[in-house]
């Protein structure tokens, strides 16, 4: 049976309490390491890198293409070669319901 610990915060040094209902959480789900973090940082990281993430994808470098099924311009995220037809998300998407 867990019973509640105070922890120290890693990142703002303050103490937290890691109850036991928290305890047997992580257990279920296998995480064999406490939380270094309190409630609030962990938030604030978890925060910090989801922002990161979607920056990178606003960042993404998209390429203007003609659909090589239906002829309408669209866009990829992926610079398209001439060797292979690339396709706007609905020609793309029906030829994919085929497999």
């Amino acid at each position: 049976m867990n019973q509640d610990k105070t922890l120290t915060c890693r990142d703002c040094g303050v103490d937290f309490v890691f109850t036991a209902s928290e305890q047997d959480f992580f257990a279920e789900k296998g995480f064999t390491n406490e939380p270094g973090r309190c409630p609030e940082c962990r938030a604030a990281r978890k925060q910090q890198n989801q922002g990161a993430r979607n920056s990178n994808y606003q960042q993404r470098e998209m390429y203007d293409v003609t659909c090589a099924s239906c002829g309408v311009a669209t866009q990829v995220p992926f610079r398209p070669t001439s060797d292979r037809p690339v396709y706007c998300r609905e020609c793309f998407s029906q030829n994919n319901r085929r497999y």
